[in-house]
């Protein structure tokens, strides 16, 4: 079964899908966890551009119960089985395409989306608001370890994945050893930004201006720097001009594909220019990023308090009740659904 979106301000609907068809290389999951993304919230507020009807989310950890003709290959070059427990991009890419070949297969030419789609064109289990998941050919799959908590596991396609992109596109350009690096957004794509920051070696400072946000920050290693920024990470989608503005000169400022539309940002080119700053943008992931996300969960990232981000679990027949607590402004950074619950 699936939790079908009608419409801004509609309940969600629940369809049963009594049997799916796997086209060769599709991958059948069991949903363990899915988790509440903000992008998600916005959708159902009216502020996003999707097509009704279709199943939301994109977070999720799941066993694979089913799989079409042919061998399925993880990210790291194995077999895939079933009874794998396995996270999942937010993207479908084609592999062959002169984007996807050249390392932006999260902006593959005919790239579809998880949780985007409207229900029919790929099948209806194209979101993860249902009890399984259809994960087409082109989906990149990584397998994940037992131990690890579902909670840990369920926002690394999107929210982890996306902060290990950004923190490692930074790290293309500016040593973190010892390098200053200040987040904004106590999300948790900045959560796992500042730690994964903080284990590369740098000194992290979040601003956010929820104080409880800011409080749970400082358990995911930041603490403040004592100096202008060698790197700023933007993820709030409101800071971009103080992240331009407040960088210092040869610093590099990462703009983290933000779930909160952000207005147009008048900015001073010059300024940009002399002081030498570089302006990055990531968006999604690559399965490589998703693949070396849980490996920091799996190791160094086990110090940090990943599972508490998830706030409270719900019963996924209770979508609308669990979306309505993700959009409020105390929320905690994820909400959970757990299917049958």
């Amino acid at each position: 079964m699936a939790m079908a979106w009608i419409g801004e301000g509609q309940p969600h609907e629940v369809i049963a899908v009594p049997g799916v068809a796997l086209a060769d290389g599709d991958v059948l999951v069991a949903v363990e966890l899915s988790t509440i993304c903000d992008s998600d919230v916005h959708t159902v507020s009216g502020r996003g551009h999707v097509p009704a009807p279709l199943v939301l989310g994109h977070e999720s950890v799941g066993r694979v119960i089913a799989m079409g003709e042919g061998v399925v290959h993880t990210v790291d070059g194995s077999t895939l089985r079933i009874g794998d427990r396995v996270v999942w991009s937010v993207t479908v890419s084609c592999a062959s395409c002169d984007r996807c070949l050249h390392g932006m297969p999260q902006k593959c030419r005919a790239v579809s989306t998880y949780g985007q789609e409207r229900i029919g064109v790929h099948g209806d289990l194209t979101g993860a608001f249902g009890s399984h998941m259809q994960l087409r050919r082109g989906t990149a799959i990584v397998r994940v370890p037992e131990t690890l908590p579902a909670a840990v596991l369920a926002p690394a396609s999107c929210a982890t994945a996306s902060a290990w992109a950004a923190v490692s596109r930074a790290a293309r350009d500016k040593d973190l050893q010892g390098a200053a690096v200040r987040v904004y957004g106590a999300g948790l794509v900045g959560l796992s930004a500042a730690a994964i920051a903080v284990e590369h070696g740098a000194t992290v400072e979040m601003v956010d201006a929820n104080p409880q946000r800011r409080a749970f920050a400082a358990r995911f290693g930041a603490e403040g720097i004592d100096r202008h920024p060698d790197v700023v990470i933007e993820t709030s989608g409101h800071a971009v001009h103080d992240a331009f503005t407040q960088v210092d000169t040869g610093g590099i400022v990462v703009l983290a594909g933000s779930a909160i539309p952000t207005p147009p940002v008048l900015f001073d080119a010059e300024d940009i220019a002399r002081r030498l700053v570089t302006v990055a943008g990531v968006h999604h992931c690559t399965g490589v990023e998703l693949s070396e996300a849980v490996s920091f969960l799996a190791g160094r990232g086990r110090a940090y308090p990943f599972a508490d981000a998830v706030g409270e679990v719900h019963a996924l027949g209770d979508l609308d009740a669990a979306l309505l607590a993700a959009s409020a402004p105390d929320a905690p950074p994820r909400i959970g659904l757990v299917p049958g619950r």
